[in-house]
């Protein structure tokens, strides 16, 4: 049975770019170049991107992560100098033929000689030929930057994850579902389902014929992608994303056939800048898996019994807090405001409980370690 891989080069995940030095842009601690990425339109491209390494002694080796940026952005420096400090080799690419500083005359981020295809969506243009298309193009230069980063003598091939933010996120999981080599996967906000429900849902797509919806989703739904994938996942998010919504989140880790863990804070704020960054979450789960730190705490089961909802938990940090998040809200997630109440935290058990309010539409538990790191419940959706 044919895999979403098919549509791309069978060599792809072979494939050393080769790299073009450039000094026309620098930023401390990090090395800007230019790698060649697939041909469009029988023309060559490539790709801007930030490179770099930890401090490291002679003969050290280290973990590695692929950055892949949102709508709106491009390479940033920053976040790879952030994993660095981490002690994580990181590269930062850009997906859509951008360089990292300037706007041309219609505020678009300024593009270079060799770009191919300008993002985000492809959602209009699924019945083009997909090769070229944004979203070909794009995963393409994540996993090209990835095959880059493993070629780097000091980086540990098998101790490589990779995380996205926003359309990074949704470039994440189709990358995770078509490269099986990646030891963790983190996506933050972005997920699948963006056709049951989504800001596109709700605005582009209610506006194409059903064939080219239909192809779409054929070619770039990332549930078509998800089942492949084989690392662990944490998805990190907010309960009120205005792009991707929840229970399209839901459909996106019940899809996914590996291990995974949720971190859904309420009313997380949607953005780079240290709002996708930063989450403590991602460090933690990162270094637990390459490092083999102490993890994030495990969700290990969850129900309704006599109208309470409860979970149980096992954690190798103390759980300092534990919140009800619910809300009494239906109609547009987005839009849907989150109440939080303490649940008592029966730690000889590793287990909370805690009646539903009246009305309640939606909930689910937060548990906060000691790093104020949170694990979140799947949530439930209540009827009736």
């Amino acid at each position: 049975m044919p895999t979403p891989a098919d549509l791309w080069p069978s060599d792809l995940f072979d494939r050393i770019p080769a790299v073009h030095e450039t000094d026309e842009f620098s930023e401390p601690g990090v090395k800007a170049i230019f790698y060649d990425t697939l041909d469009w339109k029988g023309k060559p491209t490539r790709s801007f991107a930030w490179i770099g390494m930890p401090k490291l002694k002679p003969g050290q080796t280290c973990p590695g992560i692929v950055l892949v940026h949102g709508g709106g952005g491009t390479a940033f420096g920053y976040w790879v100098r952030l994993w660095n400090s981490r002690g994580y080799a990181a590269i930062a690419m850009d997906t859509c033929g951008s360089l990292p500083f300037g706007r041309d005359e219609d505020n678009q981020r300024t593009q270079h000689e060799y770009a191919g295809p300008r993002g985000w969506d492809t959602f209009d243009k699924s019945l083009d030929d997909p090769k070229d298309q944004w979203t070909y193009h794009a995963v393409a230069d994540v996993v090209l930057a990835h095959n880059l980063l493993r070629s780097q003598p000091q980086v540990e091939k098998d101790r490589i994850g990779i995380t996205g933010i926003s359309w990074g996120g949704y470039l994440t999981c189709l990358n995770m579902g078509i490269d099986p080599r990646y030891k963790f996967a983190m996506p933050v906000y972005g997920c699948g389902f963006l056709h049951t429900t989504s800001c596109w849902k709700m605005d582009i797509l209610s506006k194409l014929d059903q064939k080219t919806i239909d192809r779409w989703i054929e070619l770039w739904e990332p549930s078509k992608y998800l089942p492949h994938t084989k690392c662990p996942v944490c998805w990190v998010t907010g309960t009120n994303d205005f792009a991707f919504h929840l229970s399209a989140l839901q459909k996106s880790y019940q899809a996914v056939p590996s291990e995974t863990t949720l971190c859904i804070r309420v009313e997380m704020i949607h953005g780079h800048d240290g709002h996708g960054e930063n989450p403590k979450e991602l460090h933690a789960f990162a270094d637990s898996i390459v490092n083999d730190t102490q993890p994030l705490a495990k969700i290990t089961g969850t129900g309704i019994q006599e109208h309470k909802l409860w979970a149980t938990f096992d954690s190798a940090r103390p759980i300092m807090k534990a919140e009800f998040c619910f809300t009494r809200a239906t109609g547009y997630e987005p839009d849907q405001k989150y109440n939080k109440l303490e649940a008592v935290i029966d730690a000889q058990n590793n287990r909370i409980e805690l009646k539903i309010p009246t009305a309640t539409t939606r909930c689910f538990f937060n548990l906060f370690d000691d790093r104020d790191c949170v694990v979140s419940t799947e949530h439930v959706d209540i009827t009736g």
